[in-house]
C-alpha cells in the first residue's frame, strides 16, 4: 500500500511525532493509522509528544571539535532540570548530536524553520530539470514532490537519518531520549564553523 503525504500528516497531527518517523510507522503497519499510533506509543514517541509542550529553560551549551581541529559545532540543547541537564545520557546526546552537526552541515533545525524561498528555487530547479529530462507534464509534479521532501529530509536537522545509526532520525534519537529521561529536550540553535568559511 502507498503512503501518502496525507496519512503521514494526519499521524503527525496525531501524535506530534516528526515525518520521517510517522511515515516508518505507516510503512511498519501498511498504512494502519491506529496500528501506526499503537507502534509509536510502543517506542517512546507519542509520550514524548506530550512531553513536548513542557518548558525547557535547562539545558547546555556544547561544544565539539573535530579532531584535524578544521571543522566544530557549538550547539544548545535544552532540557527541563539541571538535574538532567547534568546527566550522563543527556551529555552523550548532546555530543552526538554535536557530531552530527559537524558531519552532516545542516541548514535548519525543523522543515518549517528553512527558508520558504530557497524550497521554492529548489522547487524550480527540480521542476525545469523534470522537463527537460522529457518527463510527463502530468508527473512531474509528482516527482519534484518527492525531490523536494528529499531535501527536506537531508536538509533539516530533526529529519535527517542520525550517523551513527541511520535506522533513525535525529527527531526519533530525541523522541527516545525524552522517554529515557523522563523531560522535554528542545535542540534550540547550533552554529557550525568550517576553517576559511
Amino acid at each position: 500500500m502507498g503512503i501518502s503525504a496525507k496519512m503521514v500528516m494526519d499521524l503527525r497531527a496525531k501524535t506530534g511525532v516528526g515525518m520521517m518517523d510517522c511515515k516508518k510507522a505507516l510503512v511498519k503497519t501498511d498504512g494502519d493509522i491506529d496500528a501506526a499510533i499503537k507502534y509509536l506509543r510502543e517506542k517512546g514517541m507519542s509520550k514524548a509528544a506530550k512531553k513536548a509542550e513542557r518548558d525547557t529553560k535547562e539545558g547546555l551549551i556544547y561544544s565539539y571539535i573535530h579532531s584535524n581541529g578544521k571543522i566544530g559545532t557549538i550547539i544548545e540543547i535544552n532540557c527541563e532540570t539541571d538535574f538532567v541537564a547534568r546527566n550522563e545520557a543527556f551529555i552523550a546526546l548532546c555530543k552526538d548530536i554535536a557530531m552530527h552537526i559537524t558531519a552532516t552541515n545542516p541548514l535548519s533545525i525543523r522543515v518549517e524553520d528553512i527558508d520558504p524561498k530557497l524550497v521554492e528555487n529548489e522547487r524550480e530547479i527540480y521542476k525545469n530539470k523534470a522537463l527537460n529530462d522529457g518527463k510527463p507534464e502530468k508527473i512531474v509534479e509528482k516527482i519534484v514532490d518527492g525531490q523536494i521532501k528529499k531535501f527536506l529530509a537531508q536538509n533539516c536537522l530533526m529529519e535527517q537519518e542520525f550517523v551513527k545509526d541511520p535506522d533513525k532520525t535525529i527527531a526519533t534519537l530525541i523522541n527516545e531520549n525524552i522517554a529515557k529521561l523522563g523531560e522535554n529536550i528542545q535542540i534550540s540553535r547550533f552554529k557550525r564553523f568550517a576553517l576559511g568559511e
